[in-house]
């Protein structure tokens, strides 16, 4: 069998189409897990600084205070301004400017929940404003959805050095979440990241396995339900950018979705 000739004009040209579709390596001597992001070690030595310095809170206390308030609101913009007077998250004392509720459309037919705040949504008060929401919005936007969603988060202050939420922090957080779900009803909810997915879902699977299929989101008490679809979250996007056809796929699938409930 002869071994096709690959000239170096287009063995260059080859070499260049791989490295502007993001692909950094061909063979390397062990496998590599693409998926896992090993945080730089400034994020980790903020994490270890802040670890010993978090507010002492009792979690019980908190979560009742932020069950109370979360109940007392009958509007989202009501929700918003209890979020706002809410001092139970370790997170509000360890450098976060201010509450980050959300943005997008009160009547929305998709609720979109991520994990955190980072630092430009932390100085603007508003998710999603970064580059990562500049992707998510424009992707929004190709699959039909722009204006039709309404986003925020698992925790409403900035995590020190944009780490992902603890469990402790996104559970006492979580009363608000599930009351905008409630406030809200959406026909479906999108959860970016294993951190959203897992603290929406009650679950300890990864987001890989949990993308792209349906499973339903239900209020412990009341009757509001929705599908929820986990995806990628839009940050890793931007680090593996083959990763997009499969978030287009589910954006597809969203929005095939919510036409179907009418």
């Amino acid at each position: 069998m002869t071994t096709p000739h690959l000239d170096t004009a287009s063995a260059e040209s080859l070499l260049a189409f791989w490295r502007d579709a993001g692909v950094d390596a061909c063979f390397e001597d062990a496998p590599v897990d693409r998926t896992h992001v090993v945080p730089p070690p400034a994020v980790k030595a903020v994490a270890k600084a802040t670890a010993s310095v978090t507010p002492i809170v009792s979690a019980g206390d908190a979560l009742s205070e932020a069950r109370r308030l979360a109940a007392d609101a009958d509007t989202l913009e009501a929700l918003g301004l209890a979020i706002a007077s809410f001092e139970g998250c370790p997170l509000r004392g360890m450098g976060a400017k201010q509450a980050v509720f959300c943005r997008g459309n009160p009547e929305a037919e998709v609720l979109i929940i991520g994990e955190g705040p980072g630092a430009e949504e932390d100085a603007r008060g508003q998710p999603f404003i970064g580059k990562a929401g500049q992707l998510l919005d424009r992707m929004l936007a190709e699959a039909g959805l722009e204006g039709r969603v309404f986003i925020t988060n698992t925790v409403f202050w900035r995590p020190p050095g944009n780490r992902t939420p603890t469990a402790a922090e996104q559970a006492v957080c979580a009363p608000f979440v599930e009351r905008a779900f409630a406030l809200l009803k959406p026909k479906a909810v999108l959860l970016l990241g294993a951190a959203s997915a897992k603290s929406v879902l009650a679950t300890d699977e990864g987001i890989m396995r949990m993308r792209g299929q349906w499973r339903e989101w239900r209020l412990a008490e009341g009757a509001v339900s929705a599908p929820a679809l986990p995806t990628l979250h839009p940050a890793f996007l931007l680090r593996q950018p083959l990763a997009k056809r499969d978030v287009w796929a589910d954006l597809l699938s969203l929005a095939a979705r919510i036409e179907a409930d009418g």
